[in-house]
């Protein structure tokens, strides 16, 4: 008996092993499904490229070119191969297209024959809204079913984006497929203008309606704009508290669409994050960070930030509570952070202790910060062969400063902006802490815009700096790292960040920071494929020793990058040389954009 149990036992670990139970050296192996090798012959306006991927057969792209030529389609898509061609060339205009399917046992073969397209034969639009520029269609094109849907999505965007939700629009497109002609017509009233209602909020347990409120930015009685409802996704979702935000904005009455809101608090409140990387400045880094969501509630934040390099050293503990004070319905938030850095210029070493807190008032385009902080850095020389700073500048620097930050961002998007502009202004006052501190005041203002035609994007970024000093006591002035320094993909691509000092000739510069700062910074981007867009860009950078200097050497770079679009923003690959000595190029490498 035992020896049949143990027969049965193995006969059973044998059959499961054979159905792939037990790991071998084929399990990470993809099954493959039986193919078809498929041509397509006859055609001469479609590209056979189009037509497979039309029926979904695998080839190769145009710059895979180590792949092999020949085309392969799945079995299982045979059945339907007739339906898929003929919706195809329905969709693409061509309703008198003929094809004939040949199939053997290893190769499918399509013989097309397009014949003659419908062609758009008149457009008639009647409407109280001009809609001419959406309505792409021109008399004598190939009527394609998939334009004339995305004209009517164009239309319905515009109403909607326009605040007339009471909308009637009316599409019809009349086929004559004999004589392979087309009439279209749009007819559409606008109606009256409709404005957001009340906003209702549910689902919130430890989170106040006035916090979650303070973020939306669709408000009673504003005109009704989907722009709106996706700006209160984004700014609810960056209070990161909540695991989902529902917005229902489908009820009207007379006009009115009420704004409901339905929150969910979230669940695993920690947030851990390590990793290493390289950084062109401070080169090979490790960081990590733990984050405490929700801190004791009503959406608080609680951080701790640390990173190590060979260049760096810092640790920051960080604290943010949304709606501390509510002036006339203004709403401000509280921040505070403090901790240590060390830091390596050429030349010299940056060692700094701080504190700050702020105020904070961010809506639809305005960010304003009022905050006040407190410094004690320490200078101190460096033997890294760069010349010295003169030695009243090595000193430990105790400082006191409010500071003022405004930005105004009217771009179309901040992760990759098409049109728009953008403008900061930001100042910041030192007050003497002792009898031997200087005070000293420090402004930079910076202006962006952005335009597109057709597919082309161009983009001009101007930063001025400058900073005044007091009476100077005992000749010390103020710590250099809080002087202007550039290079990196905000400034100079043909420099790393932070390389460039006082500017002394077009190819050299100090390692002494600026009182003045210009810079001038253009961009080109054209898609290349798909994704991938080229650019070509030129930066033009001018430090000078003293304030209000403007008659300073400038640092002229150009160069070429590409960049490759994600959800996120594009990762940039920029490569710049100096225009005076092409020796002098930086490699910069960034996930976002510059402008």
């Amino acid at each position: 008996m035992y020896f049949k149990r143990l027969f049965l036992l193995l006969l059973l670990l044998s059959n499961f092993a054979s159905a792939g139970f037990f790991g071998d050296d084929n399990e990470s192996k993809e099954i493959e499904l039986p193919t078809h090798i498929i041509h397509f012959t006859g055609q001469e306006v479609f590209d056979e490229s189009d037509l497979l991927d039309a029926v979904s057969a695998e080839h190769k792209s145009f710059y895979q070119f180590w792949k092999d030529d020949t085309a392969t389609i799945k079995d299982k898509l045979l059945p339907t191969l007739d339906e898929t061609l003929r919706q195809f060339f329905d969709s693409e205009g061509y309703y008198d297209a003929q094809f004939k399917i040949k199939q053997t046992k290893t190769d499918v073969t399509v013989e097309v024959k397009e014949n003659e397209p419908v062609l758009v034969n008149d457009i008639n639009i009647s409407s109280d809204y001009d809609i001419t520029e959406l309505v792409t269609f021109q008399k004598g094109d190939i009527f394609r079913a998939k334009d004339f849907i995305g004209i009517k999505s164009r239309i319905v965007s515009e109403m909607l984006k326009e605040g007339y939700c009471s909308y009637d629009l009316n599409t019809k497109a009349y086929v004559d497929l004999d004589k392979h002609k087309v009439d279209i017509k749009y007819n559409l009233k606008k109606g009256g203008i409709c404005t957001f209602g009340n906003v209702t909020v549910y689902g919130n347990e430890t989170i106040d309606d006035d916090i979650i409120k303070s973020r939306v930015r669709a408000r009673e009685g504003e005109r009704f704009n989907l722009e709106l409802v996706k700006d209160t996704y984004d700014a609810l979702y960056g209070l990161n508290a909540f695991d989902s935000v529902l917005m229902n904005v489908d009820r009207k009455f007379y006009n009115v669409v009420p704004v409901d809101i339905k929150v969910s608090e979230m669940e695993k409140p920690y947030h851990f994050e390590a990793g290493a990387g390289y950084d062109s400045y401070v080169g090979a880094r490790v960081h990590g960070s733990v984050t405490k969501h929700n801190f004791f509630g009503q959406a608080q934040q609680l951080k701790l930030d640390l990173s190590w390099s060979q260049e760096e050293q810092v640790a920051i503990l960080s604290f943010f509570k949304p709606v501390i004070w509510e002036p006339y319905g203004f709403y401000l938030d509280l921040g505070a952070s403090g901790g240590y850095s060390n830091l390596g210029y050429d030349g010299y070493y940056e060692e700094k202790a701080f504190f700050r807190t702020y105020l904070n008032h961010v809506s639809e385009r305005l960010d304003i910060k009022l905050g006040m902080a407190l410094e004690a850095i320490d200078i101190t020389e460096r033997d890294d062969g760069q010349p010295k700073l003169p030695d009243r500048a090595y000193n430990l620097f105790l400082l006191t400063y409010p500071y003022l930050d405004v930005i105004y961002d009217a771009r179309d998007s901040k992760l990759n902006p098409k049109y728009g502009y953008y403008l900061r202004g930001y100042g910041e006052w030192g007050i003497p802490t002792d009898s031997e501190t200087s005070d000293y005041q420090k402004y930079l203002l910076e202006a962006r815009g952005i335009y597109t035609v057709s597919d082309l994007t161009m983009a001009v970024v101007g930063k001025a700096g400058v900073i005044e000093i007091g009476e100077e006591v005992n000749n010390r002035g103020i710590p250099e790292s809080k002087k202007f320094y550039a290079g990196g993909m905000y400034s100079n691509r043909a420099y790393g960040f932070r390389e460039i000092g006082v500017i002394t000739s077009p190819t050299t510069d100090l390692i002494n920071g600026a009182q003045t700062w210009l810079n001038l910074m253009v961009e080109a981007d054209y898609p290349i494929w798909g994704d991938l867009y080229g650019a070509v860009f030129s930066d033009n950078t001018m430090l000078t020793m003293d304030s209000m200097d403007f008659n300073g050497e400038i640092i002229s770079s150009a160069g070429v990058g590409v960049r490759y679009m994600t959800p996120v923003g594009p990762l940039k690959l920029d490569v710049g040389f100096n225009v005076e000595d092409p020796s002098i190029y930086g490699i910069q490498f960034q996930i976002g954009q510059s402008f």
